[in-house]
């Protein structure tokens, strides 16, 4: 059954998406709102706050300071190459970043295939917990974030990744 739930965080109110199992919630989305190609709620969906217990407190835990690394378990969505691209975005490490010809050349990808991993990494259904605000232009430019760069530039700056934003 699709649950969801909404919350407030520091970038502003996520959405938060799942399917319940007879394991337990894989969570299937995280958006935020404005974000490009977000999933809205839908009449057959439930709300259920409860479901989302451990997504909420690791997220809190982030947001805190205190999680580099997420430990939920997602429902399986997108295409062969798309997976292939997200379990890399999983191996960026909290606090850094990497260019998007950097992750195609650590993936094996030809340089012709950098704009088709772009399209995967911008078809992330899972903002924050699969970390693809981590990577960036080849010269640190922010680019390419469904959240927008100006929420990119958050993430990152919590994360110690770039120097914070000056208000």
């Amino acid at each position: 059954m699709k649950v969801y739930t909404e919350i407030e965080s520091p970038v502003g109110p996520l959405l938060l998406v799942g399917d319940t199992t007879a394991d337990g919630l894989k969570l299937s989305s995280v958006s935020m709102s404005g974000q490009r190609s977000a999933p809205t709620i839908r009449d057959a969906w439930s709300e259920d706050r409860d479901a989302f217990r451990e997504v909420v407190r690791q997220l809190r835990e982030y947001f805190a300071g205190t999680r580099t690394e997420f430990d939920l378990a997602y429902a399986v969505s997108g295409t062969e190459f798309q997976r292939y691209v997200w379990n890399a975005l999983d191996t960026i490490a909290y606090g850094t970043t990497t260019s998007y010809g950097a992750l195609a050349e650590d993936l094996g990808l030809p340089r012709d295939r950098v704009q088709a991993l772009g399209a995967a990494i911008g078809a992330n259904p899972l903002l924050i917990v699969r970390p693809c605000h981590r990577v960036v232009g080849a010269d640190g430019s922010m680019r390419g974030y469904a959240g927008g760069v100006e929420r990119k530039q958050q993430l990152l700056a919590l994360e110690g990744a770039i120097a914070p934003l000056l208000v």
